[in-house]
């Protein structure tokens, strides 16, 4: 760590002093690293630093580099910033996410420095998850999509996702599934004409979910691709980044059930008169087509993605099978 931002970090945290504990992972296509750091003295025995460095050559693991691809990770690390500068602070316990205490710009560095989540009561990383740990992210999801219902996305994303369609022309160009690539479009129109939107995480996958030791509760991090949006496109990907095909076909009603639950609970005890049936109405209509945009994505992105699978292709043939009855 440069000087700088070790004099940064200090200062946030009235520590004396500090040492690097880990290097958690590495930025994708080499955008940098997130590190864990001990502390001595001051507020925090550790904390997480998110360090982004722009590259000189962007290598990308699956050969998308382009211009293109390196401006959107650029604004998605400028989102981010923004997201934990202006909005993060709105998120309550039932949508937590890490406390920033400090963040800085230098030339082709950023640098975030986030309360470390292990710390503070969620060390737990999961690649497999019980029905407990599933609706707890189900539960933040909904408390964090009616937090955000209708804010207007100010300096994020203006559609979230790292799949929205106008920001990913190079997939859409390569996908060969042409009934898909006919209406992708309409796809986006549909999600984007939802009179009921709200902030999307944009990147909700298990990964970025952090449990408590009981799986009861959850924080998320990851905030790089947050913006407006329709909340099925948070839970279509979330759903679809736990469970196997056989297991969304089975699953698919229980969850939305306990989704939509959850979100007029949450929506009702900060606006009592707010029309949640009529959101769950348009909302669930809208889940096999924001899993299908997804998809549209996914198959231009990569053809042998294990996701591409008999659920997805099913939803993508009724959606569009819908869109052109509508025409």
């Amino acid at each position: 760590m440069i000087p700088y931002f070790q004099a940064v970090t200090l200062k946030a945290t009235d520590a004396t002093s500090l040492f690097k504990i880990e290097s958690i992972q590495s930025l994708w296509s080499g955008y940098g690293e997130i590190v864990r750091y001990g502390l001595e003295g001051g507020l925090f025995k550790s904390v997480v630093i998110k360090h982004v460095r722009l590259p000189d050559q962007n290598h990308h693991p699956r050969g998308w580099n382009t211009d293109l691809s390196h401006q959107r990770k650029i604004k998605s690390y400028h989102v981010e910033m923004a997201w934990y500068q202006q909005w993060s602070s709105m998120c309550s316990a039932s949508c937590r996410v890490p406390l920033c205490l400090a963040i800085e710009s230098r030339q082709d560095e950023m640098f975030m420095l986030l309360e470390d989540l292990d710390a503070s009561g969620f060390p737990i990383r999961k690649s497999q998850v019980s029905m407990i740990e599933i609706k707890a992210c189900l539960s933040w999801l909904a408390n964090f999509h009616a937090t955000f219902m209708g804010k207007q996305p100010d300096k994020l994303w203006e559609v979230g996702t790292y799949w929205h369609l106008e920001t990913r022309p190079d997939e859409l160009q390569a996908l060969q599934d042409m009934p898909l690539k006919k209406h992708a479009q309409a796809i986006d129109q549909r999600l984007r004409l939802s009179p009921f939107q709200t902030f999307v995480h944009g990147d909700a996958k298990l990964a970025n979910f952090c449990f408590s030791k009981g799986g009861k509760q959850v924080a998320a991090v990851d905030f790089q691709y947050v913006g407006g949006g329709c909340g099925m496109k948070d839970i279509a990907y979330f759903i679809g980044s736990c469970l196997n095909e056989d297991q969304c076909q089975q699953q698919e009603t229980k969850l939305l059930d306990y989704y939509f639950q959850q979100l007029k609970i949450a929506l009702l005890n900060r606006e009592p008169h707010f029309p949640v049936d009529a959101l769950e109405l348009d909302w669930r209509a809208l889940y096999p087509v924001a899993w299908t945009d997804f998809h549209r994505f996914i198959k231009g992105w990569s053809p042998g993605h294990w996701k591409i699978n008999s659920y997805s292709e099913r939803l993508a043939r009724e959606v569009i099978a819908q869109l052109d009855n509508t025409k």
